[in-house]
């Protein structure tokens, strides 16, 4: 069991910082499409499991770490653990001890890396990530508040023994598996942000409008989201969402946005990764951040490396 305490559970400097925190891209559409790597169950978490893989991920953070020292910001280590819960980890051959492990050994590998590249004024914070149970685009079921709960207990109290600062639920399709990985967070005192996926029309695949899902999971947990952010999604599928306004935008505070403008299912029968276009990417990001003004954490997802989050994190600077 690991031993080592927290650094910013209790106060996430992200929350009180006037420029936003840079976290990494693509992780997975990284290890496979541009690194080679096969990934059963779309899984990066098995790596920890060889001296060659721990490499490979130390690597890839490392170039996002150097984004954040260029333009001098804190930046949120996320764990390789999107898929490291019980549902996936027994397609993988693992036991529960086995996945529990793993969980743990994700954020000691990320402890290695804060104490590397940490300084005074730009703090890290380790975040452990949480997937759905289901598939990220297009669930072929759905959990009640309550399943969800008991199925994401698992992960939420792994990290709590560890010196992870938060938690992060990313690609989540609908507003009950929010409430239930909330919920599970809260009962073992971790802060946990809630990052929605969304359709070419702005709403989650569910159907349900982002605002509807952010205003549930608010109401339905007795201790909500520290913030909420919009994941695996590329800004022209949302920018006019979040053009309409509302007090409930205040409650987005970051983006990890797809390279690609494609959809979902076009995405998901991709065989070559579409990078889309940096540039062009930053400037979206520009457009949104007068929407958006709460944002607190700017990063990428599908098909996006440390070179979207440069452009991004330049023309954030510049807007």
């Amino acid at each position: 069991m690991p031993s080592s305490i927290a650094r910013y559970r209790r106060a996430l400097p992200q929350l009180d910082s006037r420029r936003p925190f840079l976290t990494d891209g693509g992780l997975e559409t990284t290890l496979l499409f541009l690194e080679q790597r096969e990934l059963p169950e779309f899984a990066a978490f098995p790596l920890l499991n060889s001296t060659e893989g721990r490499a490979l991920l130390a690597a890839y953070y490392e170039r996002y770490l150097a984004v954040a020292a260029r333009y001098q910001r804190g930046f949120i280590l996320e764990s390789p653990t999107w898929r490291a819960s019980p549902r996936w980890g027994e397609a993988l051959g693992l036991s529960e001890a086995e996945l529990e492990a793993l969980n743990w050994l994700a954020i000691a590998e990320l402890q290695v890396l804060r104490e590397r590249h940490e300084v005074d004024g730009q703090p890290i914070v380790i975040s452990g990530n949480i997937g759905p149970q289901d598939d990220g685009y297009a669930p072929q079921g759905t959990l009640t508040a309550e399943a969800a709960e008991a199925y994401h207990r698992f992960q939420a109290q792994a990290f709590a023994l560890s010196a992870a600062d938060m938690l992060c639920a990313m690609t989540l399709t609908y507003a009950e598996e929010a409430v239930g990985i909330t919920r599970a967070a809260a009962a073992v005192s971790m802060p946990v942000a809630i990052a929605f996926t969304v359709e070419t029309d702005g709403a989650l695949p569910s159907g349900q409008p982002l605002c509807e899902a952010i205003e549930q999971v608010d109401q339905d947990c007795a201790v909500p989201p520290v913030y909420y952010m919009i994941n695996c999604a590329h800004p022209d599928h949302f920018s006019s969402v979040v053009q309409g306004g509302g007090s409930w935008l205040g409650r987005i505070r970051g983006l990890r946005v797809n390279a690609s403008c494609k959809s979902h299912a076009e995405l998901d029968a991709a065989t070559e990764l579409d990078q889309g276009n940096p540039q062009a990417l930053a400037c979206a990001h520009r457009h949104l951040a007068g929407h958006l003004p709460a944002v607190c954490v700017l990063g990428g997802c599908c098909g996006t490396t440390d070179v979207h989050v440069d452009a991004i994190a330049r023309g954030w600077e510049s807007r």
